[in-house]
């Protein structure tokens, strides 16, 4: 450092500004100092800016994962987390913290080896943030729990993305809909897409005159199979399946097959929450509410930021719904016989 305030003919509380960012410094004089570090090939030390400055500069993004890993809409809200953080000059650390790993979560909170967290798969009563809190380490959610009144989060407006995608149906002519949630352990844990979802489709079908049937399914192609074999059980009539499951639809779409249905003349399928890349995986394409998984990873690592350097209450709220996209898993329906649970 002293070597480039030399060079650059500036003090070396200067150079160390420039690089901490800690007080502001008129561009001429930073363009001085960069072209310095640039023709000494000088590269700070991150360890040593970090003792200096109280920062790492790393985000953590803790977002629990079981064995299936990460698919394709999951991890758009990771690339998304990704390169805000890195447009921010921060690293960004992927954790896979879920509730039943507390004492794991105090230990890393009190290292204080991240900067700030951004919290996913969160539960209406999620004993997480109580431990970031209680840590003191700032946090951003994507999700919200029952109570927000204190919390920054950004979220999917899942009430307008289910509204959305019943009112698709219902306007192709739709009367019997069924919709394909997560596991019924997935519900009793307190899931929040999960239960406002259920919520927000019987609000919905209910709107339109019609009875909401909900299937709860295992997040497997089996779990698929199993919840169409329930839906055909509770509503043999069924014209529409409605599934924020992405694992399970494809078990879905083989055991409409399976029954000799198609899709969509017999059974039109709507998948909600769903990347473009797994809707096209699909035969043929479905029609999805589309997640806004990179955007909800950006938009919560641009309001962590501005929390690290911001007043303490500082607060960040917003919904971003899904957007329907038409493809070929969805027509008008047309009559056919009703089919029992056996056939």
């Amino acid at each position: 450092m002293h070597d480039v305030a030399r060079l650059a003919q500036v003090s070396v509380s200067t150079v160390s500004y420039v690089l901490t960012g800690t007080r502001p410094i008129s561009q001429a004089t930073r363009n001085k100092v960069l072209a310095a570090m640039a023709q000494l090939d000088y590269q700070p030390n991150a360890m040593a800016r970090g003792l200096a400055s109280r920062r790492s500069r790393i985000l953590g993004l803790l977002m629990p994962m079981d064995e299936r890993g990460l698919g394709a809409t999951e991890t758009a809200f990771v690339t998304g987390a990704a390169a805000a953080a890195s447009v921010a000059g921060y690293h960004l650390v992927l954790s896979p913290v879920g509730g039943g790993n507390l004492d794991d979560l105090r230990r890393l909170a009190s290292q204080r080896m991240l900067d700030g967290v951004v919290l996913m798969e969160v539960q209406l009563a999620d004993e997480r943030v109580t431990v970031l809190q209680e840590a003191g380490v700032p946090l951003v959610l994507i999700g919200r729990t029952g109570d927000t009144s204190t919390l920054s989060y950004v979220d999917i407006d899942f009430d307008q993305t289910v509204r959305d995608a019943v009112a698709h149906l219902v306007g192709l002519g739709h009367r019997r809909i069924v919709y394909v949630n997560h596991s019924a352990a997935t519900l009793a844990s307190g899931y929040g897409p999960a239960l406002r979802t259920r919520d927000a489709f019987t609000a919905s079908m209910t709107g339109h005159g019609l009875e909401p049937v909900m299937i709860a399914a295992e997040d497997s192609a089996a779990g698929g199979r199993a919840a169409l074999a329930a839906a055909f059980a509770q509503a043999p009539e069924l014209t529409a399946v409605l599934a924020m499951n992405e694992t399970a639809i494809f078990g879905i779409l083989g055991e409409l097959t399976g029954r000799g249905l198609s899709v969509p003349d017999d059974v039109s399928v709507v998948s909600m929450v769903t990347s473009p890349q797994v809707a096209e995986l699909a035969t043929p394409a479905l029609t999805a509410m589309t997640s806004p998984g990179s955007a909800l990873g950006r938009i919560a690592i641009e309001a962590l930021t501005r929390h690290l350097d911001g007043p303490a209450d500082l607060r960040h709220q917003q919904l971003l719904p899904c957007a329907l996209e038409i493809r070929g898993s969805t027509a008008a329906p047309r009559s056919r016989q009703p089919m029992g649970a056996d056939q």
